[in-house]
């Protein structure tokens, strides 16, 4: 049984006890981890049903900031896990850097392409990702890859949500439980604007500036030569405020901005897909 440290509700009882059964079954797996929530829940989950059958494996690429990477490994040292990092660049990929609202699909059929030949390198048999019930409701095209590619999804199969994740990850004693959503920095482009590692990496020193000043849930959008930034509404009051305002601005223009907008939405996940939606 994996176990939780607290008690939890019948109901998330039953879904851990759903995802067991479901590890149980699959004997081996190498999980895509990126060291979010969903799959550090999903790779903890497996190792603790199949032992040293599971195998973490994390791509490097320009889209994915240092920070990540290195709490990924973290994780993995903490836990007893292997972990096999690849490095798959979607740029090589000219659908992806041209940033059409399939791009997700091609980085998602090359990552997982990557993962599937490191399995079987490995002698494990399945690889599995971590996307989650909430995933279902946003216009996700990677999920398509991941179906194309017989990947499994062992936490939508357990029918669970990010809440339920969050929360059974507390019960266990993760330190992921509470750890912000994250996306890799290619969303951050509005469609139809080429992706460049420049750009990435502009995008990634911009981030990390917010959240070394305290804005722990964060996003810069990139338009062309603007950054918007999207702070959770709680937050723009601070942000707004002169001391932090005139901080952001300078650094995001020593980092190669013209210009620098603040979303008077706030923070909202997938908000480049609104604009596909509109067009729908």
């Amino acid at each position: 049984m994996i176990k939780t440290k607290e008690p939890v509700s019948e109901e998330l009882r039953n879904k851990l006890d759903c995802l067991e059964r479901n590890l149980k079954e699959i004997k081996s797996l190498a999980v895509g981890f990126s060291g979010g929530v969903d799959s550090a829940f999903l790779l903890y989950a497996a190792r603790e049903v199949l032992g040293d059958n599971v195998i973490a494996v994390t791509n490097s690429d320009a889209s994915i900031p240092g920070r990540e990477l290195d709490e990924a490994r973290e994780f993995c040292e903490k836990y007893g896990i292997r972990q096999v990092v690849c490095s798959v660049d979607p740029m090589k990929e000219e659908e992806y850097r041209n940033n059409g609202p399939e791009r997700c699909y091609f980085c998602k059929r090359g990552i997982f392409s990557e993962i599937k030949r490191i399995a079987l390198e490995n002698g494990i048999s399945n690889v599995a990702e971590g996307s989650n019930m909430d995933d279902l409701s946003d216009y996700r095209p990677g999920l398509r890859a991941i179906e194309e590619l017989s990947v499994k999804s062992p936490l939508r199969e357990a029918g669970l949500y990010k809440a339920d994740i969050r929360e059974l990850s507390k019960a266990m004693g993760l330190p992921t439980f509470n750890k912000p959503a994250y996306a890799c920095l290619a969303s951050r482009f509005v469609y139809g604007e080429e992706i460049t590692k420049e750009k990435l990496h502009m995008i990634e020193l911009a981030e990390q500036f917010l959240i070394e000043n305290g804005f722990c849930e964060e996003r810069v959008r990139i338009h062309g030569d603007i950054a918007r930034i999207e702070v959770p509404p709680k937050d723009i009051p601070r942000l707004a405020g002169d001391e932090i305002r005139e901080a952001v601005y300078k650094r995001f223009k020593e980092i190669g901005f013209k210009f620098v907008a603040l979303d008077m939405c706030g923070y909202r996940r997938g908000s480049m897909n609104e604009t596909l939606k509109k067009d729908s």
